[in-house]
């Protein structure tokens, strides 16, 4: 799921839905009306080298990439206490970029007949012909061989281990199992977007700590807020595809609710890190505001939805983008200046 779409129009809630009433019957990766339109079309239409070479840019979803980084360098610097070697620096975004790349690129692979059916995926690369799925499984596997051989050079056994466990998990339990069969894909899919964190620290310590545990609580919690608002927005698309996402499946009062009790989550997680080691007080601060406002909006969507307003799910959606900048730019720039 990306967290970089462009903003559409806002719409009113629907009333509570029930997978029974509303959701189609589930993708499967041999099944569907969508996977068989894919299959007659197995072959990527004609395009020019550079519509093609934005194509497989495309397949690895850089703006998720660019999020995933923004945590894992920071935790570096927490993790090092100061600045870290630049070269291992350079080596964690490479190698962090390429299996990100990869485990999305697999991931379009997978979820190629769900994409051709919601609305908001549609114009993918595969969905669109523009690349060919064999060659999308091809470059996706390419990449994820290059990243986690990049890992293992040049860190240690653990990162690579996270690394390499982090794309399996993503693509086989969460993308070909969890996604397709239970509304808590979110939560438990959570654990390979919060990775980057504890891969960025053992790439530094070659071991994990409590510090490493509380960041990787904040990455973790905060991506329920943040995947349910915009489940919230494109519940008819997840409905269509037969995706049992939890607004696809539960009212949106509960979905409220549990955005709010996430939120929380999030502000302790990031609260929990700075006497464990995980920032000062400057990061402390940021932590505190940038976390309040984000529970702040959690709380008006709810009410929004408790008075049978339209939810606007999207302002919390991109409260949260910026959350997650804010507080691990602080990180860093509190464990540089030693504040």
């Amino acid at each position: 799921m990306s967290v970089a779409e462009a903003p559409v129009p806002e719409q009113a809630d629907h009333p509570p839905r029930r997978a029974s009433a509303t959701l189609a019957p589930p993708a499967t990766p041999e099944s569907g009306p969508a996977r068989a339109r894919t299959t007659e079309a197995g072959a990527a239409r004609p395009v020019s080298l550079a519509a093609r070479l934005r194509a497989y840019v495309a397949l690895t979803k850089p703006r998720i990439i660019e999020l995933l980084l923004v945590t894992a360098v920071p935790s570096m610097v927490a993790a090092a206490g100061g600045v870290p070697p630049l070269g291992l620096v350079a080596v964690v975004l490479v190698g962090g970029s390429l299996a990100a790349g990869a485990a999305n690129a697999l991931n379009c692979y997978l979820d190629r007949d769900i994409d051709e059916v919601m609305r908001r995926t549609s114009r993918r690369p595969l969905p669109a012909h523009t690349v060919a799925p064999r060659s999308a499984l091809v470059f996706g596997l390419a990449l994820a061989a290059v990243s986690v051989a990049t890992m293992a050079v040049f860190t240690n056994w653990l990162a690579t281990a996270l690394t390499a466990a982090a794309i399996v998990y993503y693509d086989v339990v969460y993308t070909l199992w969890l996604k397709r069969r239970t509304p808590q894909s979110t939560f438990w899919g959570g654990m390979c977007g919060a990775a980057p964190v504890l891969i960025g620290w053992a790439a530094v310590t070659g071991s994990l700590s409590w510090p490493a545990v509380a960041l990787f609580g904040v990455v973790f919690f905060w991506q329920l807020p943040h995947f349910y608002a915009l489940a919230l927005r494109f519940v008819d698309d997840y409905a269509r595809a037969g995706v049992p996402m939890l607004p696809v499946v539960s009212s949106a009062g509960r979905v409220g609710r549990e955005c709010v009790v996430f939120a929380w989550l999030t502000l302790v997680s990031s609260l929990v890190a700075v006497p464990l080691g995980g920032g000062g007080w400057l990061y402390a601060a940021a932590a505190l505001v940038a976390g309040g406002g984000f529970v702040v909006e959690a709380h008006r969507m709810l009410g929004r939805i408790r008075r049978g307003e339209p939810a606007r799910p999207m302002r919390l959606f991109h409260w949260s983008n910026g959350y997650l900048t804010v507080v691990f730019v602080a990180l860093a720039i509190s464990t540089l200046i030693g504040w």
